[in-house]
Order: C-alpha cells, then sequence, then structure tokens
C-alpha cells in the first residue's frame, strides 16, 4: 500500500503563489519521490506540484487556504515540508514587500 498524506495552509505571502514564491515551492516539491499536487479547493481541480507552469496558473493570492497532497514514498515528509515552507513565506520574510 502507498502512502499518502494531505495538508492545507494558509498563503499569507504578500503576492500569493506568484513567481518567486512558485519557483521556491515546485523546486522543494522536486526534492521528493512522491507525487505532490495542490489545489485551491479540496475537490480540485488538482494540479502537478512539481510544474512551474502549473503552480504559476494556479494564481493563488494572499488569504488562499491551499490544499496539498502526496502519494508515494516520502509523501509525508514532502507535505510537511511544503507547509512549512508557505508558512514561512517562503523564506523571503519581509524582504518580498515592495516598496515605492
Amino acid at each position: 500500500m502507498s502512502a499518502s498524506a494531505e495538508a492545507t495552509v494558509l498563503i499569507t505571502h504578500e503576492v500569493g503563489l506568484h513567481a518567486r514564491p512558485s519557483v521556491k515551492f515546485t523546486k522543494l516539491a522536486k526534492t521528493f519521490a512522491a507525487e505532490v499536487e495542490i489545489a485551491l479547493a479540496a475537490n480540485g481541480p488538482w494540479f502537478d506540484a512539481k510544474s512551474i507552469v502549473k503552480v504559476m496558473a494556479t494564481k493563488a493570492p494572499k488569504g488562499t487556504v491551499l490544499h496539498i497532497r502526496a502519494s508515494g514514498a516520502g509523501a509525508n515528509d514532502a507535505v510537511d515540508a511544503l507547509v512549512e515552507l508557505v508558512r514561512r513565506d517562503f523564506d523571503e520574510g519581509a524582504d518580498h514587500v515592495r516598496t515605492a
């Protein structure tokens, strides 16, 4: 039986799941053997979290609840790591906020 895991996390990053955050998210997802998918609703549609094009196409803004699921080897670790990355604002802190 294959391992599987699911979680939800609130996107608090100022620009949401845009270019830089999407790149960081997909790079991390690719480090796991598990199949990893994201959705903006529990019932989908689900997108390949290892595809930068598909992740950016979600256009998930700040305040979106991101649904993450994984199946296969390392599924729990993949979901945990991706949830933590989102919670940490994609490791950008206050540096991602532009000032005029």
